[in-house]
């Protein structure tokens, strides 16, 4: 990587952050409502009716389900990009619940967005989808979600979103 220099001062080391897997997600999602066109782009809106979570922490694994009642609000920005906004709650084993807000960012060719939104199967390397969760939780044992960065990735299924969520250290 290239060190930008600046006039009188010395520029310090900054290291390039590392991931660390957290959880991988798969949810279950109902029929689009398919808003139609606004001022503001393409409107659809995608029920969350439940899936299951689970991952690693502090060496441990741990698991939850996906309750249903959420949902991914999405904006259709063009025939290439949609921007996407799920809200949705996790609760784990132990009957502890975690609030998700992830938004993301999913782009592919035309053709290849054209068969997303028709549900069918399309081959996740021809897709772009990354995404940015945030956690909100009153449990003591997940108080450092909020205090954490993530970043993922997913792939649209047919009935489903698969989901990899990665801390950033």
């Amino acid at each position: 990587m290239q060190d930008f220099s600046f006039p009188g001062a010395q520029m310090p080391v900054i290291a390039a952050p590392g991931l660390r897997p957290f959880a991988d997600l798969l949810v279950e999602v109902g029929a689009v409502q398919d808003v139609g066109l606004s001022p503001y782009g393409g409107r659809r809106l995608i029920p969350i009716v439940g899936g299951r979570a689970g991952g690693v922490h502090s060496g441990r694994a741990w698991s939850a389900r996906v309750l249903a009642g959420g949902a991914d609000h999405q904006r259709i920005v063009g025939a290439t990009l949609a921007e996407l906004d799920a809200r949705y709650v996790l609760e784990t084993d132990a009957g502890e619940l975690i609030y998700v807000a992830n938004r993301a960012v999913r782009s592919a060719a035309p053709e290849v967005m054209q068969r997303l939104a028709r549900g069918e199967p399309v081959n996740p390397d021809q897709v772009y989808f990354r995404c940015t969760p945030t956690f909100e939780t009153a449990a003591p044992r997940w108080a450092w979600l909020s205090e954490r960065l993530f970043v993922g990735n997913g792939v649209r299924l047919p009935g489903q979103v698969a989901l990899r969520f990665f801390e950033v250290l």
